[in-house]
This record gives C-alpha cells, sequence and structure tokens, in this order.
C-alpha cells in the first residue's frame, strides 16, 4: 500500500493552524472528524469553537446536543463551544436585507423580479458564505477561541463566483432588468473588508489549513485531489489529507480480504495524489461515531478490541424487505419512465442506478442511464450492455451551448458596455447551473418511450435543484426568451408518480439514514412521494466473521428497523459484495446468487 507522506495524529494535532477546515465528498466522515478534532484539542485545554456551514449538517446529531446559528458550550467538553450557519435561513434573511431598502423605490414587478433571481442555489451558497465571513474575517467575533474549526469549507464554486469583479458593483441596485446572476453579491458590498480578510485568512497557511477527507475508495479520492487542485490555484495551498476508514483484515474472511483489497487498490491508483500530500491515516472504526465518548476513541489508541471471535454477521428478521431482483421487477411493469436515485453522497447511488439500468436493458427494454453528479462514474460502473445508452451531463459542454445561446439571443443588440457585463455574468458558476438544470430536464423528458436512470447528484445539491425549478423557468425565459417545453413540464413530471419513481438510497448507519428521512420530508413537500427505499452495503446481510465489520454489522440492526418500520413504505436490503461491482457482471452480485436472468416483461 502506498505511504504518502505520512503523519501521524500529534503531529496533525500540534500543528493546527488557528483556522482548520475540513472538506470532501458526502459520506467519507468529514462531520466525525472535525468533532473529534475539535474534541481532542478541546480537552487538551485549548478554547475551540466549531461551525458548520453543511447544508445537510448532522453536527447536532454527532455532537449528541441541540445547535442553533449561535455558538452553544457542549456539555462534558470544558471550552468547546459549536453551532450550525442554516444556509435557507441565511438566504432568507439575506434576501430580505437586499430588498428592503428599495421597497417603496421601485416598482412591484422589479421587486418580485429582483426576489426570483434571489431564489436560487447561487444566493443561498454566497448567504452561507456571507455568515461564514464573520467567524473567519472578523476577529472580533472569534478572539475568545484558539481554534476555529469549520465542517465544510468554502467550495471552489464560491470563491470562483466572488473573485468576479462584478461582485463589488452594487450592480442589484442599479439593475433594473433582472436578468444577471451577479445579483446575488450585491449583499457584500457593504463588508468587502471583512470578505477580503477571509479570503486572506483562507490563503495564509499560518492561519489556516484545509483538510481534505476521504476514504480509500475511487470516487471519493479523486473528489479531494480535484478539491486540493482547484483550492491551490485559488491560493489556498496549505492542505492536509486524511484518509479514513482504512481497513485490514484480522481473518481469512472472504468480505474483510475484499474490503481491504478495494482499498489498497484504491489507493495505488492514486499514487500521484498521495506521494505529495502530508496524509493522516483513520482506521475503520467498529462503531458509529455519534456522541462524545464514541468520537474519544477516533483520534485515540486506546479504543477497546473487538471480540476476537465473533459471530457471523446476519440481519434481524425484517418483514415486507424484498431483493433488488424484485425491486426491479416492480418498476419495470410500466415498461418506461424516469427511475432516480437520490441520497447523502457516497452510499452507492451511481452503483445501484447502473445495475437497475443493466438489468432493465438485459430484459429487452430500451434504457438511457445518465447523471447530473459531477463527480459520476457511470459508464465505468455500468459497462457495455446491449440496449443501454450511457451518458453524462457534462457541466462544461452544456455551458458552453447555453452562452452561445444566449449571446445569440438575449446579447443581441446590446451596447459594448451592457454586452461586456452580461459576458461576465455568464462567466459565473450560476451560468453552470442553469445550463445542467436544462439539461436534466431534457433527460427527464426521454421518459416518454424508454425507461431513464438518473444517477443523481448528492442530496443538497439535488434537493437545490428542485427547489429552484420554478425560479429557474422564470430565469431561463427571461434571458432567452424561449422556455423550452422539456423545462416547463419538469416539475409536474417528477410529480407524476407515472413518469417518475424516486429510490431514496442509504446505508444502515445513523446519519445516512436521518439525511435520508429528511429528503423524504422535503420530498413530499414538493409534492413527490418516493417509491421505494434501498438499504446498500448491508454488511448485516454479508455473513462476514471479522471483528470489525462484524461488529459493525451488529450496529447496523436499529437503522435497518427504523427504515422497514418508521420510513419507508417499501424497502429493499442490498448486502455488501466481496467482489466490486462493477460492469454487467459485477452488478449481478447486487442481486443475490438466485436472482432470475431476466425481469418479467409487462
Amino acid at each position: 500500500m502506498p505511504a504518502g507522506c505520512a503523519i501521524t495524529i500529534d503531529t496533525f494535532l500540534s500543528e493546527a493552524t488557528r483556522f482548520l477546515f475540513f472538506t470532501g465528498k458526502g459520506g467519507v466522515g468529514k462531520t466525525s472528524l472535525a468533532c473529534a478534532s475539535a474534541l481532542t484539542l478541546a480537552e487538551s485545554g485549548k478554547r475551540l469553537l466549531l461551525v458548520s456551514t453543511d447544508p445537510a449538517s448532522n453536527l447536532d446529531e454527532v455532537l449528541a446536543t441541540p445547535l442553533g446559528p449561535s455558538p452553544a458550550a457542549i456539555p462534558g467538553v470544558p471550552g468547546l463551544l459549536a453551532l450550525n450557519v442554516d444556509p435557507q435561513a441565511a438566504a432568507d434573511a439575506y434576501r430580505r436585507r437586499l430588498i428592503a431598502p428599495l421597497q417603496g423605490q421601485l416598482p412591484d414587478a422589479v421587486l418580485r423580479s429582483m426576489e426570483e433571481q434571489l431564489s436560487g442555489a447561487c444566493t443561498t451558497e454566497i448567504a452561507a458564505f456571507d455568515e461564514f465571513t464573520q467567524w473567519l474575517g472578523d476577529p472580533r467575533s472569534t478572539e475568545a477561541f484558539d481554534h476555529v474549526v469549520f465542517d465544510t469549507a468554502p467550495t471552489g464554486h464560491t470563491l470562483r463566483l466572488l473573485a468576479l469583479p462584478g461582485a463589488w458593483t452594487g450592480f442589484l441596485a442599479n439593475n433594473r432588468s433582472g436578468t444577471s446572476c451577479l445579483g446575488p453579491l450585491a449583499g457584500l458590498e457593504k463588508q468587502r473588508t471583512v470578505y477580503e480578510a477571509a479570503l486572506a485568512a483562507l490563503r495564509d497557511g499560518a492561519r489556516s489549513t484545509v483538510v481534505l477527507v476521504s476514504r480509500p475508495q475511487p470516487a471519493s479520492l479523486l473528489e479531494a485531489k480535484r478539491a486540493s487542485q482547484e483550492l491551490a490555484a485559488l491560493g489556498v495551498r496549505r492542505q492536509r489529507l486524511i484518509l479514513n476508514g482504512v481497513f485490514q483484515a484480522q481473518n481469512g474472511d472472504s468480505i474483510a480480504l475484499a474490503v481491504q483489497l478495494r482499498g489498497e487498490t484504491a489507493l495505488r491508483q492514486h499514487d500521484d495524489f498521495l506521494q505529495g500530500m502530508p496524509t493522516l491515516r483513520i482506521p475503520l472504526q467498529q462503531q458509529n461515531l455519534v456522541g462524545i465518548a464514541a468520537l474519544r476513541t477516533l483520534l485515540s489508541s486506546d479504543a477497546p478490541p473487538p471480540s476476537p471471535h465473533p459471530s457471523p454477521a446476519s440481519p434481524p428478521n425484517l418483514v415486507g424487505t424484498e431483493s433488488l431482483d424484485r425491486l426491479v421487477e416492480a418498476l419495470a411493469q410500466s415498461g418506461r419512465g424516469v427511475i432516480l436515485t437520490m441520497g447523502k453522497g457516497g452510499v452507492g447511488k451511481t452503483t445501484l442506478a447502473a445495475a437497475i439500468a443493466t438489468r432493465l436493458a438485459e430484459s429487452g427494454f430500451p434504457v438511457h442511464l445518465s447523471t447530473t453528479d459531477p463527480a459520476a462514474h457511470v459508464a465505468y460502473t455500468a459497462g457495455n450492455t446491449e440496449g443501454l445508452v450511457v451518458s453524462r451531463i457534462d457541466p462544461l459542454a452544456e455551458t458552453r451551448a447555453y452562452v452561445e445561446q444566449v449571446l445569440a439571443t438575449h446579447g443581441q443588440g446590446l451596447d459594448p458596455e451592457a454586452r461586456a457585463l452580461l459576458e461576465e455574468d455568464l462567466r459565473s458558476p450560476c451560468t453552470e447551473e442553469i445550463a445542467v438544470f436544462r439539461a436534466f430536464a431534457r433527460t427527464v423528458a426521454l421518459g416518454a418511450d424508454r425507461f431513464v436512470v438518473l444517477d443523481t447528484a448528492p442530496t443538497g445539491h439535488t434537493l437545490l435543484l428542485l427547489d429552484a425549478t420554478e425560479a429557474y423557468h422564470r430565469e431561463i425565459a427571461r434571458k432567452t426568451s424561449d422556455l423550452p417545453d422539456e423545462v416547463r413540464d419538469l416539475l409536474p413530471r417528477l410529480r407524476d408518480p407515472d413518469w417518475s419513481r424516486v429510490l431514496i438510497v442509504t446505508v444502515p448507519e445513523p446519519t445516512p439514514v436521518h439525511e435520508a428521512a429528511d429528503l423524504q420530508a422535503d420530498l413530499r413537500r414538493a409534492g413527490i412521494e418516493p417509491f421505494a427505499w434501498v438499504i446498500n452495503q448491508s454488511l448485516a446481510a454479508s455473513g462476514t466473521r471479522d471483528p470489525v465489520l462484524s461488529a459493525r454489522a451488529t450496529g447496523e440492526n436499529v437503522f435497518l428497523r427504523e427504515v422497514t418500520e418508521q420510513r419507508a413504505t417499501r424497502t429493499t436490503i442490498v448486502p455488501w459484495v466481496a467482489e466490486e461491482p462493477v460492469g454487467p457482471a459485477g452488478l449481478r452480485q447486487l442481486f443475490g446468487p438466485h436472482h432470475s436472468s431476466h425481469v418479467t416483461l409487462p
């Protein structure tokens, strides 16, 4: 296994800068590691503030303490305070602050147009950054603390957006057309000094460290590498990598050996990235890291060993669950339509989307498998199957086509100054969001005469996309003077159970299950009823005898029961499989040893 630039826990903590930012792909353990680091530093006598800016924050659950937007003391840990920045609440407040001074000065129609402009994902991201800057750029807000730990750093998307010159022009107040994406930035103008101080702190290696968190898995390592390069290009160069969940088999158990081999293979594939990065390796834990006592074991060598002779893992007796084979048979009955896999990052949405699409294609249906996830690898997972078309919504290509269309329509006839501002606006990441949204709508429309299986982006991104649907309708109509039919019909199609079926994917662990429950509630509020839950990668259903894996399997049972008894009306359980589920043969493992080769045609 590649060694990389190995560092120890003691070195990582002793070199901790005043600001620590934890970031990485969903499901890699950012929150657990941020909490454990803050806890360990606090118990060494330091004064710590822990801040979450994650739209799907589970800081409350991990710390077992209710949190709000103001610092709250964590019981049993003197010196540790924590808070949650709520991006949606921040966005609401941000909109009110921008619009209030214009009340009575502008016509109601113009104000409504501005409110629409401020309803999308960019505004939410900027509002969260607005809250974030006070803890980083205003020394008075954190002068009582030795360290400030951020669970989820600002993305390269946010930093690129704020680097546009138009961010500081007061554009929203001066604009009457309501056409620019730069509007959301206008609220930052009055605290430009604080923003500049925040950016300077991020770039100052003596004050700030970005901690990239990854699992020894191809997708999360690829995301860590991409984030590292993007942040370095923006001047954020002091970086550390934590490889979380590194596993070493303790006996000849086939499942355990397969887990170890997969991790070693992924690390070898990314050796070039690892060799140049100071890296801390954290072993896979035998328990879920919820509560102070569990967090103390994460960065400690004093954790109790698991039983050396565990019983083989076995799932509880769950009534009414079904195999993936049976679920696909139910999906196939309609003969066409859109199937969306949704859930927290890292739960296996891509693999399940590929497995479902492959099985449907093998059964004679025309199938289109696609993704809106910028980190997706559906083609690699699905392999080649007759009747299966695999595509990816390419943000660069979609943005390029969208920009050309806007300049050819809305930009036609503008004077040079107005066209220059429009061109700058179109360089913002918001343009990419709209372009990808249009492509998403086109892909959903294909479900009229075939199966479309969509591997969607992680929960927060997906919900922002869905929540912004009607705002995007108006935004696209303003910019192009032409609202495509597929965009107009998207939300009704997502709400139509005969057109779209949502599968909520999770793994049997506390945070993914509870985030999936929140996702289900949000979907229902949007008028979208999930078709089924899929509990993926269940060790309890694998039969493993490895001490660590068996202990984790036992811990799954409470979450398996929670889903089947409280959350889902239909539940599929997919066991963890020994061989990596890639390509048609690998994906067949997910259907069990006795699956039928085809589903039943309607």
